[in-house]
């Protein structure tokens, strides 16, 4: 084999000089490596995501699902069951309306459903905000599979509701899926 063939001044100044273009390069590269690297934690910006973190868990965990406005017309019966409510589709009943939700469906008249609402015991008004509801609740159980509809109602009832009117509600609420019903009390204080 022969050996290559001596390098010129020229060439091998050329030469030198790529060499050090190479090494000057890669030495760039590893000072901006470097200076990305964390070499000490941002206490600040870890205290502010804590603090965002904690906030959240409060604000989900002292939520009650179970949400019953403060009002003088709806005094719920008092028991002493230990059973957390759940989130549900609501329908609270006072002497003067029924709601589902916040939203009033029907003003009752001496505590009574004025006769043009209802017929057969079914509630018109009701049974029509049902209805979105419970396309609602659907709707997201196609949506998402964790959220499965349970066919739940929670009742909110004043406790001198008349038992005709529950259950005219309840008729209402079994023709539109909700079939299981889980009545809201106050607990009573232990002793």
């Amino acid at each position: 084999m022969s050996e290559p063939a001596p390098l010129s001044a020229e060439e091998a100044d050329q030469l030198a000089r790529m060499r050090y273009r190479r090494a000057l390069t890669r030495k760039k590269r590893k000072e901006r490596e470097a200076a990305s690297e964390v070499k000490e934690l941002n206490i600040t910006a870890m205290m502010d995501m804590m603090t965002i973190i904690l906030v959240f868990l409060l604000k989900s965990f002292a939520s009650s699902s179970a949400a019953i406005t403060a009002s003088e017309d709806v005094r719920p019966p008092v028991s002493s069951t230990r059973a957390t409510p759940k989130d549900t589709v609501a329908i609270t009943i006072t002497p003067k309306n029924i709601l589902v939700g916040d939203r009033e469906v029907v003003r009752l008249i001496n505590g009574r459903i004025p006769e043009t609402e209802v017929k057969d015991r079914l509630v018109f008004g009701l049974d029509a905000q049902l209805k979105k509801e419970v396309a609602k609740l659907k709707y997201i159980e196609e949506r998402n599979p964790a959220a499965p509809f349970t066919h739940e109602l929670s009742v909110i009832a004043d406790k001198m509701v008349p038992y005709d009117l529950l259950l005219t509600v309840l008729y209402t609420a079994g023709e539109n899926e909700l079939q299981n019903y889980r009545f809201i009390v106050l607990q009573r204080d232990s002793e």
